[in-house]
């Protein structure tokens, strides 16, 4: 038997990372264009799949619960609003917390996972659906969090330099993360034209929109090291799971989302006031 060669094996995940990139992006796109019952069915399907990796990441007993009860406040946030989304958000992490068979310590953390599970995707709806120009808001923040994953992997790449977390991630460095500021604010320059709004204003928000995806990649990376894991699952191929994939743009979309709904000044000068 002949062994793989190891740049043959990279060449392979590489191409699988390629091809899922081509259904993921162009679905990505469709979905939040579309807003409504189509986000929700797609941040419902989310939230479970998110579910079901957070269970096996943790070896929780009750995986299909985790990944069903994931899926109540996505619902609740389409029939209802946020408030209902939240309060059901807390039942289902509660629900989960009193069914574990485990310690207390074991619940508090399936508790904290169903948050997580499902808070990443509902972040995404409200942002999408919320009292403002909700498309495009969630479309140029899916931008600006995929020009910080380019800028970090090139910029990374070509400079090296010092990790930015050697313990929960060794690969990613400083060189990088400044690489993915720099193509984020570039990102919010070309809002600020879209929009008409102001330059400054969104140069900062395509900045921040990076610290908060690299915080979010980096928090998710410190889970999987705690639980010695490379990849919360298989479900995309050459990617690993759904989580790793939404970590960071999850959480930029919660931060988003809260940030435009507790200060909507802020809707004007971006430039996303809600539009008829």
């Amino acid at each position: 038997m002949v062994a793989s060669k190891p740049g043959s094996h990279k060449s392979r995940e590489l191409a699988l990372r390629v091809l899922s990139a081509l259904v993921l992006i162009p679905f990505a796109l469709f979905v939040v264009s579309m807003g409504g019952p189509v986000l929700a069915i797609a941040c419902a399907c989310f939230a479970a799949a998110m579910g079901y990796e957070w269970a096996r990441m943790t070896a929780s007993p009750i995986m299909p619960a985790t990944a069903l009860l994931a899926i109540i406040p996505i619902a609740a946030a389409y029939l209802f609003d946020w408030k209902i989304a939240l309060v059901s958000m807390l039942v289902a992490g509660f629900l989960i917390a009193l069914i574990h068979p485990a310690r207390m310590g074991e619940r508090a953390l399936a508790a904290f996972g169903l948050f997580y599970s499902a808070g990443l995707p509902l972040g995404l709806f409200f942002l999408r659906d919320g009292h403002w120009y909700g498309q495009a808001a969630a479309l140029i923040l899916m931008g600006t969090v995929w020009a910080s994953d380019s800028g970090a992997y090139f910029a990374g790449r070509g400079f090296g330099g010092p990790p930015l977390s050697p313990r929960d991630s060794p690969s990613k460095t400083w060189s990088g993360a400044i690489g993915a500021v720099v193509c984020s604010g570039l990102c919010g320059l070309i809002a600020a034209g879209l929009l008409d709004a102001s330059r400054p204003a969104w140069l900062l928000t395509g900045a921040l929109i990076s610290v908060v995806a690299q915080w979010g990649d980096l928090f998710e990376s410190s889970l999987k090291r705690r639980y010695g894991v490379k990849d919360t699952s298989g479900l995309l191929p050459g990617h690993g799971g759904i989580m790793d994939r939404v970590d960071g743009f999850g959480m930029a979309c919660v931060i988003c989302a809260g940030t435009l709904a507790v200060f909507p000044e802020l809707h004007t000068i971006l430039g996303l006031s809600a539009r008829a």
